[in-house]
């Protein structure tokens, strides 16, 4: 009879189970350079490119003379806050980021406690709810923002809904980024750019952007 053996069965191994990354972008530059922006897995959420955010801040940079600390921003369709959080991060201001998606303003608000960024406002809402009723509070006192960011979802006609009543809140010399899935030429802007002029323009991969802003009429 076999003496029963004193060796102990390997262990199997345990593979402990890392979940996947969450995506994440990073801000570019500025005081909170290389700092992670969650990217949640929700429809429509689409950050701006990290090519597309440096060369578009190379052209406010270079317009703006780098002033940012008199810049006052409005951020629509915030997403990750991406565009907002990168105009703080160099300097502005404000910031005003507007977010209709729930779970995307919360980790809007988790993103600004982070930073510490006081400049920062998060307003959950609709743009265009949120425009009109903006509008209206301004009354005489139009022209709130000197740099508008307008980045909504892809297909859905927002574009030619909400520019229009960008206008009544965009300062006299403000900017104006616009993102979408469709280039602008100058020579052939779409009626709803009626009374706007295109400063740059330029494409990575399916992203097309473009720096524009009002037309100076002289006499």
């Amino acid at each position: 009879m076999k003496k029963p053996s004193n060796k102990k069965p390997p262990k199997t191994p345990v593979h402990t189970f890392k979940p996947p990354l969450a995506r994440q972008v990073r801000i570019i530059g500025g005081a909170w350079k290389r700092t992670p922006l969650a990217v949640l897995d929700s429809e429509g959420l689409r950050p701006t490119p990290d090519r597309v955010r440096e060369t578009l801040f190379n052209w406010l940079t270079h317009l703006l003379d780098g002033n940012w600390s008199t810049v006052r921003c409005l951020d629509l369709f915030a997403g990750t806050g991406a565009l907002g959080f990168e105009a703080a991060s160099r300097g502005a201001l404000e910031v005003t980021m507007i977010e209709h998606n729930t779970p995307a303003a919360r980790q809007l608000e988790t993103t600004k406690t982070k930073l510490d960024a006081s400049q920062v406002r998060v307003l959950r809402g609709d743009a265009i709810t949120w425009l009109s009723k903006a509008r209206i509070e301004a009354g005489a006192d139009t022209g709130r923002f000197d740099l508008i960011f307008l980045d909504p979802p892809y297909q859905q006609g927002w574009l030619e809904k909400v520019l229009p009543q960008c206008e009544g809140l965009l300062a006299e010399h403000g900017l104006l980024y616009l993102e979408s899935e469709f280039a602008l030429q100058e020579d052939a802007l779409p009626s709803w750019l009626s009374g706007w002029q295109l400063l740059r323009a330029d494409k990575a991969g399916s992203v097309f952007y473009h720096l524009l802003k009002r037309q100076v009429h002289s006499g």
